[in-house]
């Protein structure tokens, strides 16, 4: 049996309740008090999420930026010291290696956060594309990850610092900062939840000491479950469902992250183009259900007719919205709003409706 990777903060999950399981052979918490109470802190207040487990790497060298634009389907060629930017990596066919946030740091550093499961994958791409004065190096082990997200996550925070937090707009970060007494933290504004809150960046060695620190300012502990839920209902995509090695950017709905017409051509360009210029076959689309089931990953999206038309991608039961949404990716002629179909839940045809997404909006719901 494998030995499931932990967190710097593995000791300090059981000290706080956590229900722990293994997510993509992480050992990690799904939950500390509630998935929903732990969703509604989020929505309402703020949340504190241990995200140590994903991946962070340092690309330097002369050749840095040009050899990034190669990899990725947005452009980085504008991007200014302290400003992040979302993007995907492909394959040739257009398929998805990963998708991941490109930070630029000064003296001409780079850093590039992936997602967990992708962590030997991605490195091993980008090292298979690695030419000129470019050096690629995995820091995950030393970095440690906490994310606070949340309305209050801001007022929370500044608390702990004498960084100017409203001055880190979004996709911004700030470098060597102090916070609750943990020195070379960096801060970004960034988030998977929907809500506005932090990243914060930390040595592996002194994360401990900084959630501790928050935990006893009052922040709720949240696990992956509340993650998930807040991540569907704003519509963010989840490496490995939304996105694959079979499923494109452009089929998963993030198109405004593939700029096909850049000038540095990059891997998967052509492939990409021409899907935008002969049309998407298929595309990933917002649903509820209209008879009772929640559609859970991988459940078979059926034409009235009775045809498979595509599957669902990720599922849940709202604890905003309350009731059952999803997102499906279903052949392009079935991805009109308000159009009806099936999704397939244990032998039993249940009918759904495609609806605009994303399913919640900070501001509007």
């Amino acid at each position: 049996m494998v030995e499931l990777k932990k967190t710097p903060l593995f000791s300090e999950y059981g000290k706080y309740g956590a229900k722990v399981i293994d997510f993509g052979g992480w050992a990690l918490p799904v939950q500390f008090t509630g998935i929903i109470e732990e969703h509604v802190a989020v929505r309402t207040n703020a949340g504190l999420f241990d995200v140590s487990h994903m991946g962070e790497v340092l690309v330097r060298g002369s050749g840095a930026k040009s050899f990034i634009n190669h990899l990725v389907t947005n452009d980085v060629s504008a991007l200014e010291n302290g400003q992040a930017l979302y993007t995907a990596m492909c394959y040739e066919d257009g398929g998805t290696v990963d998708d991941l946030i490109v930070y630029k740091k000064a003296d001409g550093e780079w850093m590039l956060v992936i997602n967990a499961a992708n962590i030997d994958k991605d490195i091993d791409w980008m090292n298979k594309h690695v030419s000129g004065d470019v050096t690629v190096t995995n820091i995950s082990d030393e970095t440690a990850l906490l994310a606070v997200q949340g309305p209050k996550a801001e007022r929370i925070l500044q608390t702990l610092t004498k960084e100017d937090l409203s001055a880190i707009r979004p996709f911004r970060f700030s470098d060597h900062v102090s916070i609750g007494g943990v020195d070379a933290v960096l801060i970004s504004r960034t988030g998977y939840t929907g809500e506005d809150g932090f990243e914060l960046y930390v040595p592996a060695k002194r994360v401990a000491a900084l959630w501790q620190r928050l935990a006893e300012e009052g922040v709720p502990l949240c696990g992956l479950g509340a993650r998930n839920t807040l991540r569907l209902e704003a519509r963010l995509p989840l490496y490995g469902q939304e996105l694959t090695k079979e499923i494109s950017p452009l089929e998963a709905g993030i198109g405004f992250a593939v700029k096909t017409a850049k000038e540095a051509a990059f891997i998967g360009q052509a492939a990409l183009q021409k899907q935008k210029e002969t049309g998407l076959a298929r595309k990933t689309v917002g649903i509820h259900m209209i008879d009772r089931g929640i559609p859970r990953t991988g459940y078979r999206i059926l034409s009235e007719q009775g045809e498979p038309i595509g599957f669902v991608t990720s599922g849940t039961h709202s604890p905003t919205l309350k009731k059952p949404i999803g997102l499906a990716i279903v052949h392009a002629d079935f991805s009109g709003i308000g159009t009806k179909f099936f999704v397939e839940i244990r032998k039993k045809k249940v009918e759904a409706a495609v609806v605009n997404i994303p399913f919640y909006k900070r501001g509007v719901n």
